[in-house]
């Protein structure tokens, strides 16, 4: 984790344990360790999106769940949702591979999204914008992060 998130949680009295593994760079890679499988909680993934007015969010829900984008987009009343690219991941401080709700800390423009099973979770594992750790959350400290930023944010049903 890096050192901003590291004080950004500290700052915020946000709580975590944090465990360390391999990289993984995909829900199936994640799903055949050992190590991760062991990690209490509902096991999360985080998408960067782009809209098709060139507003950016984060949308966290459970790992191995499947986005249904085009409600999204009627939600976010947008045309077009797409992944974005590796050079806008960079602009955020973000990369492939270690997308993760905690990158909202690096730009208030970022709009952050939870999926309601996510947020009803007592705990979950989200990366901490790494891909060799994951942060594992309490549901009040996972409020509390949420809370804390300027971000526009909600919490829907995906």
């Amino acid at each position: 984790m890096d050192e901003k998130l590291r004080n950004y949680l500290e700052r915020h009295n946000i709580g975590y344990v944090l465990h360390k593994h391999k990289a993984v760079f995909s829900v199936a890679e994640s799903s055949k360790s050992d190590i991760i499988k062991k990690i209490p909680g509902l096991h999360c993934k985080t998408l960067f999106l782009k809209d098709d007015k060139g507003r950016y969010y984060l949308v966290g829900l459970r790992a191995d769940k499947r986005l249904d984008i085009k409600n999204l987009e009627r939600h976010l009343k947008v045309k077009k949702l797409k992944f974005g690219s590796e050079e806008e991941l960079g602009k955020f401080n973000l990369k492939a591979g270690s997308v993760s709700i905690f990158g909202a800390i690096y730009s208030g423009d970022i709009v952050l999204i939870i999926d309601k099973e996510v947020w009803e979770s007592d705990i979950v594992g989200f990366h901490p914008n790494v891909n060799t750790e994951t942060l594992e959350i309490r549901h009040e400290d996972l409020a509390r992060y949420f809370n804390s930023l300027p971000n526009k944010n909600e919490i829907i049903e995906l």
